[in-house]
């Protein structure tokens, strides 16, 4: 479905990314994993290309991404809230996104209604714009814009910041349950060891730009290895 092949970038001759060789299977949940400057948003904005990388490619289902944009029809992407329109309402966003992907109408309040537990009544129907949210809710209306489209590749950094216990655990149910239903390939960041096991079938440890540890993760089993790792 993915495949990084001899992926470098660096800024100002320092090393963000240095990847000889990935692929990552269709269906599969990957978790990013790594201290602050490891190098996992780097990574996630080459595979969207908003970052052009110093040598080699990645292609997304046979597609080079920094060739064409053909990739982007089956990618649901979050990354921050630069990928918000903050003047509009989250109702004028969700539309203007499924008119971007063909959804309208009935289709699309279908497929916003999955999300009604985790909007939990804070979303919709406010009568104000995205940018007077709260960063929680900035947070919800864009992980809903990435995965209301029912993406083939998802990727999601740092889902988990800015919410509540709850809404973490929706996110969650809401991921495995893409993952079931369509096959959906997931990558995902977050700097918190139990989200990222109790939801990926394998993780990549990332330091310095490098994956120094590929680990399948099978009921939560990675958990010891990375709290072991980060303990260090």
């Amino acid at each position: 479905m993915i495949n990084v092949n001899n992926v470098t970038k660096s800024f100002n001759k320092k090393v963000a990314v240095n990847i000889p060789y990935l692929e990552i299977k269709k269906g599969e949940i990957i978790g990013l994993v790594g201290n602050n400057g490891a190098g996992k948003t780097t990574f996630f904005r080459l595979l969207l290309d908003l970052i052009k990388a110093d040598s080699g490619y990645i292609n997304s289902n046979g597609i080079d991404v920094a060739k064409t944009e053909d990739w982007k029809v089956y990618t649901g992407s979050f990354i921050d809230n630069s990928f918000l329109i903050e003047f509009l309402t989250p109702e004028e966003y969700f539309t203007f996104i499924g008119k971007l992907f063909q959804l309208k109408g009935s289709e699309l309040n279908e497929r916003l209604s999955l999300f009604e537990k985790f909007m939990n009544g804070e979303i919709l129907d406010q009568k104000k714009y995205i940018r007077n949210f709260s960063a929680g809710n900035k947070q919800k209306i864009g992980i809903i814009g990435a995965m209301m489209i029912n993406p083939k590749i998802l990727i999601l950094d740092e889902p988990f910041n800015f919410l509540d216990p709850s809404s973490q655990a929706e996110i969650k149910k809401l991921m495995q349950t893409m993952n079931s239903n369509y096959g959906t390939t997931t990558l995902i960041s977050s700097h918190n060891l139990n989200h990222i096991t109790d939801l990926s079938t394998r993780i990549l440890l990332m330091e310095k730009g490098a994956i120094i540890k590929d680990i399948p993760n099978k009921n939560g089993e990675a958990f010891t290895e990375l709290e072991s790792y980060f303990e260090v």
